[in-house]
């Protein structure tokens, strides 16, 4: 791949004709329309997630006159060239100049390019960038683009996947799964986790469809001029998951919705039913793991690992021993209750407490509570042995 480094282009320039779509997100063109802010395989704009943290920090960088950093450029032809790593500064450079934000100046005050001293705005007009323009293949390109940080905020791997499988595929994902306008995705985020602009919807959707094989279903799909499988399968999850749990529950983001889908959307369930369950399980105050209760439902409420039900506590698992212990020891019998009633060596023997589990009498599956009660100690082979019977 060549390089050249060019030491004279200014923000001025790059500025010049400079587009930003509030929608998207996206700082699309500069230096008069010839070059191309934001690729299809570029991220989409992040630095004003922060409440503008960033993007503030940029200009004020230049107004104090520190480096803002390398920035790169890929010829794409004589008369065209795309952003290759930058795109962020740029963009943040871009929205200020055509008054986007406001920074604060030395006393506090938010100032718009539009207001600032004229000084000031020359000196962040006429400020000098360093920018190396690169020419070379395709996948040279993308290749050096895959190792690239930028200002400190690393490629997620989605973006990374965008940027390796970059095409027509890729563009219709980005406008459907990574607007931040879509009106979908307040529903999408009661069950996905992330930020549409880092592309998390968008790797979800793919995750679900691809049956995790994201790379291989993108390189597949990549020259697609449609997302009709993609949009269909991923509508299909979102409308199943909230036909079966009317009621929607903060523990439900995140979870494995795409598994969760090919493994029960072709059983039938009564979402009065299942709602009088979810509801029945979030007041027991026995359950540890909320966010098991979803799946624990749709296997049919029998796996209770899901859940992580409360264990008996250390001093009710000696005083039971000890009771127990006693006990047995009186009739010269085992203090495990199960072997004590067996045929075999164990039927008298007398366990360590380090040799025994807690363990529910009643189950708490069959509505067994973890009190001292109903705790009773078994041999480690008993208590596993006995599961919820």
């Amino acid at each position: 791949m060549k390089t050249t480094l060019k030491i004279n282009t200014t923000v001025r320039e790059i500025c010049d004709g400079f587009v930003y779509n509030e929608l998207e997100g996206k700082g699309l063109f500069g230096l008069s329309g010839k070059l191309t802010i934001q690729p299809e395989y570029q991220r989409n704009y992040i630095y004003a997630s922060d409440g503008g943290k960033r993007e503030m920090a940029v200009i004020e960088s230049v107004l104090k006159g520190y480096p803002i950093g390398l920035i790169y450029f890929n010829e794409v032809s004589a008369d065209n060239l795309e952003v290759l790593d930058g795109q962020q500064r740029i963009t943040s450079l871009g929205r200020f100049v055509t008054d986007k934000f406001a920074i604060k100046d030395e006393n506090g005050m938010e100032q718009y390019f539009g207001g600032m001293a004229k000084d000031k705005q020359k000196k962040i007009l006429e400020t000098k960038l360093l920018i190396y323009e690169c020419e070379g293949t395709e996948s040279e390109i993308k290749e050096w683009f895959k190792t690239i940080n930028i200002a400190g905020v690393p490629l997620n791997d989605q973006e990374l996947l965008n940027a390796v499988y970059s095409g027509p595929f890729v563009t219709l994902g980005k406008e459907e799964f990574s607007n931040s306008q879509n009106a979908n995705i307040q529903k999408w985020s009661a069950y996905i986790r992330g930020s549409a602009a880092r592309q998390e919807f968008l790797e979800r959707a793919l995750d679900w469809v691809s049956k995790g094989n994201i790379g291989d279903y993108m390189s597949r799909h990549r020259t697609d001029k449609n997302i009709t499988e993609l949009k269909t399968y991923f509508k299909s999850v979102i409308d199943w998951a909230s036909s079966v749990f009317t009621d929607v529950e903060s523990e439900m983001k995140g979870l494995e919705w795409g598994r969760l889908y090919e493994e029960h959307h072709k059983k039938a369930y009564s979402p009065a039913k299942v709602s009088a369950e979810v509801h029945k399980l979030y007041a027991d105050p026995y359950i540890k793991n909320r966010k098991g209760i979803f799946e624990y439902v749709l296997g049919g409420s029998s796996d209770t690992k899901l859940l992580e039900v409360r264990v008996f506590d250390e001093a009710t698992k000696k005083a039971t021993y000890a009771t127990q212990t006693a006990a047995a020891e009186k009739k010269h019998a085992s203090n495990c209750p199960l072997c004590a009633i067996g045929h075999d060596a164990s039927k008298d023997k007398i366990w360590k407490l380090d040799e025994m589990d807690a363990d529910h009498v009643a189950a708490w599956s069959k509505g067994g509570k973890t009190s001292s009660k109903n705790c009773q100690m078994l041999c480690k082979t008993h208590n596993r042995a006995k599961g919820n019977r």
